[in-house]
């Protein structure tokens, strides 16, 4: 089972938004069954499935202790991809979570704040040792912000091709339980969660690659 892990200390950068469309995409794309998971005790990720019609992807409940016994249950049921939202804090507990990542998506916003602050978090994830690609987030179209952005993690990691714009959509699909992918599937916020999705499932499918290779 694949375990990603949407990750970063400062709030408000779109953990939650990341982590459902990833989840949407993943069904859509036919990698499921995913399940989401909640760490965050602000708990948008899980209010968001709970006002959702649709079963999929699946929803479920732990805590951070029950996490590694949670995971291996979900891969005995089938379950293929886990995306797990964080809270924004640097703690033991959220290394605990990394620990258990496949691939650890980190969403950041083009603003000189948060690309400061984004190192805390990278630091903590190096020290995991995991892999992990950053997901600009909350991108005007066409700014030098968006473009010096992306030249400045791109010195620290690999960052997604795929920018995600702000755009109200994406907070209009979260109030009633849906994802751009599905208010507006032809929409150009569709095409950017889409891309991001295939853009992380081929990392995962490159890392893998590379550890069959190294155990020859």
């Amino acid at each position: 089972m694949d375990v990603f892990v949407v990750a970063n200390q400062k709030g408000g950068v779109g953990k939650s938004t990341i982590a459902a469309n990833l989840a949407v995409a993943a069904e859509a794309a036919g990698k499921g069954p995913a399940v989401l998971i909640d760490t965050d005790p602000q708990g948008t990720l899980s209010a968001w499935w709970n006002a959702r019609e649709s079963e999929t992807p699946a929803f479920s409940p732990t805590t951070i202790e029950e996490l590694p016994a949670k995971l291996r249950a979900l891969e005995s049921a089938g379950y293929a991809v886990a995306i797990i939202d964080t809270p924004p804090a640097i703690t033991d507990a959220i290394r605990a979570v990394l620990d258990k990542a496949t691939l650890v998506v980190v969403p950041v916003r083009p603003s000189p704040h948060d690309l400061r602050a984004v190192g805390r978090t990278v630091e903590l994830v190096q020290g995991t040792g995991k892999p992990f690609v950053f997901a600009l987030t909350q991108a005007k179209p066409n700014t030098r912000l968006t473009v010096s952005g992306v030249a400045a993690l791109s010195a620290h990691g690999v960052v997604a091709p795929a920018i995600i714009h702000d755009r109200v959509d994406y907070a209009g699909s979260m109030i009633d339980g849906r994802t751009v992918q599905e208010t507006d599937p032809k929409g150009r916020s569709a095409t950017e969660m889409t891309e991001l999705w295939k853009f992380v499932q081929a990392r995962i499918t490159k890392s893998t690659k590379a550890r069959k290779v190294a155990r020859g």
